[in-house]
């Protein structure tokens, strides 16, 4: 077996397999551990600021590249046309940006701040660190490997179908730049780590409240009570 069939063959079926199988066995071992763990209440401003521009600029490149899974197509088509081309690297450089700045923040405040620094485990900064290099390979990729969008499409996409169909072409990716395959494959990093780091926390979304009855919330305010001599 080479090294491109144990990492493009192999490697992405080990870490999907680990990430559902942890994600099941901390669910049912530790149902309430399913959350980001906020440490909002030790420090909130740099939170909010770093949060923001993560979230926001980390949910657009999301959709950008779902969007280019789906209807790799669509994206080639859109392509054709120089300016449109331009159009969506520029916004998808712009978005990256983002959410390096939210990062950067989030990262500075956890090292920078001594209380979040005591509640800092080893997992919060492998994960840290595995979304910094997942987040300037891409800023590297659209900076010194021009219209990403286009060989994504032609080339990431096809070998991504070509895994969940349990059929993977290797050769799509082996012979792509080094910087494009490390990008590829910390992806399956993020996945593999998912269980055991506070990524768990997007599969608990809550949507059983879409069908669960109303609550009535009351406020209730105890009266003053006056006495003798008040």
């Amino acid at each position: 077996m080479t090294s491109d069939q144990l990492l493009f063959g192999v490697f992405p079926y080990l870490c999907i397999i680990i990430a559902i199988g942890g994600s099941v066995w901390r669910f049912t071992s530790d149902r309430f551990s399913y959350s980001s763990l906020s440490s909002q209440f030790l420090e909130s401003r740099q939170l909010f600021w770093g949060s923001v521009a993560w979230h926001y600029g980390i949910l657009g490149i999301l959709t950008v590249h779902l969007v280019g899974f789906l209807i790799p197509d669509t994206i080639l088509w859109w392509n054709t046309v120089p300016m449109r081309m331009y159009f969506m690297e520029i916004t998808g450089f712009t978005l990256a940006l983002f959410t390096l700045v939210g990062l950067l923040l989030l990262i500075f405040r956890r090292l920078s701040k001594s209380r979040i620094r005591a509640v800092t485990s080893p997992m919060d900064i492998a994960l840290l660190t595995v979304l910094l290099i997942q987040v300037v390979t891409g800023l590297g990729i659209a900076i010194f490997y021009r219209w990403g969008s286009s060989w994504y499409a032609s080339y990431a996409v096809p070998y991504l179908w070509s895994v969940l169909t349990l059929k993977p072409n290797i050769g799509l990716v082996s012979n792509l730049p080094y910087l494009v395959n490390i990008h590829m494959l910390n992806a399956f990093v993020m996945v593999l780590i998912i269980p055991f780091t506070r990524l768990v926390h997007f599969l608990s979304v809550p949507i059983e409240f879409s069908w669960r009855p109303h609550q009535l919330v009351r406020w209730h305010r105890r009266e003053k009570i006056v006495g003798p001599g008040v």
